[in-house]
């Protein structure tokens, strides 16, 4: 069986990059870690760390124990804190990961929620762009994810929560000085920014084949949503994205947005986590309470979409 203490130690030595350091921060000495050490390597058959005269350097194999220990520890800590609430009182680590969209509109309302309701839950919020929180998921560095469009795999538990319509964005000589409907066919030949390739473009569109064509016409991609909303105003091109997106811009009137039709785009968001991880009375308060929050700004109009009932 693998000894999770091992797992402990690996961790701190891969962290720290060395022994001596890891040494000083579990104060166990430099001697007993080189055989726990050792005898992980035994195990896995593959020297985990390249022994350096400045350090310890980890080989491929030990990424990839890193990466499943990390998962494991971290699945262990909340598992003690969540059985060992006495109190009845919420409490323990709890991460989430949303898009740029999400914190724009729920993020300030949740995270003083929280505060307020859960005083006792360690909470880490974390942004990215909207395709790029599944990845964070499935690194096991949140607990929970609000996701567009994610993949179906059994590997996550996930639940519908809004389906948001697509518009196109663009200042009005890029994109036409009208409000009037914009069809699919006429999109392709404007110059589109684009989200980088992969998961972050997926969550723009599920339909692969209308993806291909948006991405093969991209003149453009980016990961930054300054870079991307910078370039919109300077008039550099259009994105595909939601009202939400560029809300500040549309405000200011500097760029106008068009719905997309013939087809419409929409995109799904759902609320995911890792089937693997069973949840903890902390992550099951914050995932109710966002789930209230982001039907509370459909409902309220702050975040232009509908909410997908239950099934």
């Amino acid at each position: 069986m693998l000894d999770t203490r091992q797992l402990q130690y690996f961790a701190v030595i891969y962290e720290q990059g060395s022994l001596a350091q890891a040494s000083a921060q579990l104060r166990i000495a430099a001697s007993a870690l080189s055989h726990h050490l050792a005898q992980l390597e035994a195990r896995f058959g593959a020297p985990l760390f390249l022994r350096k005269p400045r350090g310890m350097e980890p080989t491929a194999a030990g990424h990839r124990l890193y990466e499943h220990a990390r998962s494991i520890l971290r699945a262990i800590a909340a598992a003690e804190t969540d059985m060992n609430d006495r109190a009845g009182q919420i409490s323990g680590p709890v991460s989430v990961g949303m898009s740029f969209s999400a914190v724009k509109a729920i993020g300030v309302d949740f995270v003083t929620q929280v505060v307020r309701e859960f005083p006792k839950v360690q909470l880490a919020l974390t942004e990215s762009l909207s395709g790029a929180a599944l990845p964070h998921l499935m690194a096991s560095d949140v607990d929970l994810a609000l996701v567009y469009n994610p993949p179906v795999d059994p590997v996550f538990q996930s639940v519908p929560v809004l389906e948001e319509k697509m518009v196109c964005v663009g200042r009005p000589e890029v994109i036409g000085d009208t409000d009037d409907p914009i069809p699919f066919a006429e999109l392709l030949d404007l110059p589109i920014i684009l989200l980088r390739q992969g998961l972050s473009a997926r969550a723009i569109v599920d339909d692969v084949t209308l993806l291909k064509k948006i991405e093969s016409r991209a003149i453009l991609q980016m990961n930054s949503v300054q870079a991307i909303a910078g370039s919109i105003e300077a008039g550099l091109g259009c994105v595909i994205g939601t009202r939400l997106f560029m809300q500040d811009q549309l405000d200011r009137g500097t760029v106008k947005a068009r719905p997309i039709v013939q087809p419409e785009l929409s995109r799904t968001l759902h609320l995911c986590r890792l089937a693997s991880r069973p949840p903890t009375f902390a992550s099951e308060a914050i995932r109710d309470t966002l789930l209230a929050l982001v039907r509370k700004a459909v409902l309220s109009g702050a975040w232009e979409a509908q909410i997908v009932e239950p099934t």
